[in-house]
């Protein structure tokens, strides 16, 4: 899995502070052992260190090889507090209340991304997907240029009988129920540029649907096509194409034969859905049907990386989606105006 594998040397490279917010759960204690042996990156759990040291002793962590924060004792809080006061307030939120709030792992763990005392978050091995992303919305907020936090998963394709093959990038697949063509449009953006920043791909992107160009008319062929049109307006260089039916996309003869002309200029390797019954049926068709390893969901349109897991996530898992918020970490540092 190559792309995996380079993306995985350059987090080694360049390993980035990562608080996990479910630091007691045995999953993420398992998974953090495989991040410091491997050096991926610099992991902060939160939790009781009484609870957590000795199952990490388990798999051969000595206490003082993990960095362990209690939220409700942290020297840090009452800083992370105010912070939660001045983003809520509006919201009628007390000081009394944030300080209340700043404690709950999902808080305190985005209030250290926010304040550039972690580089970004994992969390959603307990907590609910409403819950971890609601909490990265309000105190991380959506990155500049974008009003939509969506999602995406990369999809790896490396087996012997996978045809076409390598990481492709779907979105989205796991938070947005039916965006609508802005949406869509923005859905579309963020997922181009994770092709590109985390998988060093030269992102194609397809806006999938029932029809090819004008093969049939329906309203939701409607929000495609002008999902497109607004992102060619944005981002005329990018090779996007809008309404093709899945063949169309990733099969070149096929593509050649309803959809002539079409920008893309190769398979497309990135994918996006019209809507989320149609995303969760389409990854979950390809790792079960095709056999391809799935890693995600993650989350895209934050300002600062904070990724979620599936309840029924393993070690592995957690592993990977750590992978990738080091490299969020690392192109969302690339973009800042701070960079050198």
């Amino acid at each position: 899995m190559k792309p995996l594998d380079d993306l995985i040397d350059r987090a080694r490279a360049d390993p980035r502070r990562i608080v996990l917010a479910e630091g007691e759960d045995p999953r993420v204690i398992e998974a953090t052992a495989r991040v410091l042996r491997e050096g991926i990156a610099r992991p902060v759990l939160l939790g009781r260190a009484a609870e957590i040291e000795p199952r990490a002793k388990a798999h051969g962590l000595a206490p003082g090889d993990l960095e362990i924060l209690e939220p409700g004792t942290a020297q840090r809080l009452e800083a992370y507090a105010a912070c939660l006061h001045a983003l809520r307030r509006h919201k009628g939120l007390t000081l009394e209340q944030a300080r209340e709030a700043a404690q709950a792992p999902l808080y305190f763990a985005n209030l250290m991304v926010r304040l550039g005392d972690a580089e970004g978050s994992v969390a959603g091995a307990r907590y609910s997907t409403a819950d971890t992303v609601r909490a990265a919305i309000q105190v991380i907020g959506a990155q500049e240029g974008f009003d939509l936090v969506s999602s995406f998963f990369i999809m790896m394709l490396c087996e012997p009988f996978h045809e076409l093959k390598g990481a492709m990038v779907l979105a989205d697949c796991g938070l947005v129920v039916d965006p609508n063509a802005h949406e869509l449009a923005q859905i579309a953006m963020a997922a181009a540029d994770n092709a590109r920043d985390l998988l060093r791909l030269d992102p194609r992107v397809a806006l999938l649907s029932f029809s090819t160009k004008g093969s049939a008319k329906h309203a939701m062929i409607d929000k495609v096509n002008e999902a497109a049109e607004a992102v060619q307006k944005l981002r005329p260089a990018l090779k996007i194409e809008g309404e093709l039916q899945l063949d169309a996309a990733i099969v070149p003869e096929i593509g050649a034969q309803k959809a002539p002309g079409s920008r893309l200029d190769g398979p497309a390797n990135v994918l996006i859905f019209p809507d989320l019954q149609a995303g969760n049926i389409g990854y979950k068709m390809m790792e079960r049907l095709g056999m391809a390893k799935a890693i995600g969901p993650i989350l895209q349109g934050l300002a600062k990386p904070a990724n979620d897991l599936s309840r029924g996530c393993k070690a592995e898992d957690i592993y990977g989606v750590v992978a990738v918020t080091v490299a969020q970490a690392q192109a969302a540092a690339a973009r800042s105006p701070k960079a050198s």
